[in-house]
């Protein structure tokens, strides 16, 4: 940076690279509602607008599973919300049974499914839980299932407890590109 004016102010000339650092890095940044804003660009140094994005281009992907809700979990608990699917990953290996869930959940989902239950078990002998357990979860959130899985989260005690889950499973041809 080049140095401070004589005279004792504090304020001094960016070169080019310190300016293009500096815009990049508040380029996200907007002022406060009702306040101007204070930063003053040089036009050859501002970034191009960027170009429209049209459908045709990039197509929508649902977002990621999340956690079922409150209310979701409380409806699941009273009977309110029915299951309509169930699958049991008991004495698969971990290729069998990621392949199993991907069927059982393309199935699901063609059948008008919205709420599966998936027993993964809960790996007794382990302070960790068992290997499903652990894995499963990760697979529902894999960019793979986004078509297939809105949440998941953990059943309640009189559908598996802590060795099952609850799978909300989207509606066929729902967060597609459909042009």
């Amino acid at each position: 940076m080049s140095e401070a004016p004589r005279g004792g102010s504090r304020w001094r000339m960016l070169s080019a690279s310190d300016a293009e650092l500096w815009a990049a890095a508040t380029a996200d940044v907007r002022p406060s509602r009702g306040r101007p804003s204070r930063v003053h660009t040089r036009p050859e140094l501002a970034a191009p607008p960027p170009e429209p994005k049209t459908k045709a281009e990039k197509p929508r992907r649902p977002p990621p599973p999340t956690l079922l809700d409150h209310r979701t979990q409380t409806r699941l608990r009273r009977g309110a919300l029915a299951v309509d699917a169930k699958l049991d990953l008991h004495g698969l290996r971990q290729a069998e049974a990621q392949r199993a869930l991907v069927d059982f959940l393309r199935r699901a989902q063609t059948g008008g499914a919205r709420m599966a239950i998936v027993v993964t078990g809960k790996g007794f002998g382990r302070e960790e839980g068992g290997v499903l357990r652990r894995l499963v979860p990760m697979w529902l959130q894999a960019p793979n299932l986004r078509d297939l899985v809105v949440g998941f989260g953990q059943a309640n005690r009189g559908h598996g407890g802590e060795g099952a889950l609850y799978v909300q499973i989207r509606r066929a041809g729902r967060g597609r590109n459909r042009s």
